[in-house]
């Protein structure tokens, strides 16, 4: 497994840059770090005595991919979770926050084991991973990918301005799929024509 700082300087990657999207319910965000983030975190970043979208600009590669790694893979704990399953839940935790871990925690459940579907990483969701994966120590990554894929579809079927971050405007797959399926094996992926079908009502 490759370490955490270079699995983070992915994720900042796969994040892109400044945008500030009406449609994207997380506002004007940068290498995928929100301002909702910056304030929660009390980040001035232009030490100007206000947190806005000008701290959000001033943000810089490294200084994202500490704030993933402090708060989005130390502080909830993922550390404890399978290696199998680390790097995919980190980056659906930057994309997500606690659904990251729900959407694993269901998928536990839809495979047998007995839990909460709170969000946290207690002892419960860690000896239920585990025991996952040791069961399907092949499959579980690709289960929890397929898993991240569905909820990214879910929420564009809910929400129609959402949609364009799970197709593309040439009706391919957009970033949202794109992303989840960068943590499935190819032989999971949805081929263009079952992407097509599966979006079709859109």
């Amino acid at each position: 497994m490759q370490n955490i700082t270079d699995i983070a300087k992915e994720i900042v990657a796969r994040e892109g840059g400044y945008v500030n999207d009406p449609d994207d319910p997380g506002g004007a965000t940068n290498f995928g770090v929100t301002l909702d983030t910056l304030r929660r975190l009390g980040l001035d970043l232009t030490q100007d005595g206000m947190i806005d979208a000008s701290d959000v600009r001033a943000l810089t590669r490294d200084q994202a991919t500490a704030i993933f790694i402090d708060h989005y893979y130390n502080r909830p704990g993922l550390a404890r979770l399978p290696q199998s399953l680390q790097a995919s839940v980190f980056d659906m935790y930057v994309n997500a926050g606690a659904n990251a871990v729900r959407i694993l925690q269901r998928l536990l459940r839809d495979m047998g084991q007995v839990i909460e579907v709170d969000g946290m990483i207690g002892p419960q969701t860690v000896a239920a991973a585990q025991a996952a994966a040791e069961a399907a120590p092949d499959h579980i990554a690709d289960a929890y990918g397929i898993a991240r894929r569905t909820y990214y579809l879910s929420l564009a079927d809910a929400r129609p301005a959402s949609r364009k971050f799970a197709r593309a405007r040439a009706g391919g797959k957009g970033g949202w799929i794109k992303r989840a399926e960068a943590f499935i094996s190819p032989r999971f992926h949805l081929s263009p024509a079952e992407f097509s079908a599966r979006v079709i009502a859109w």
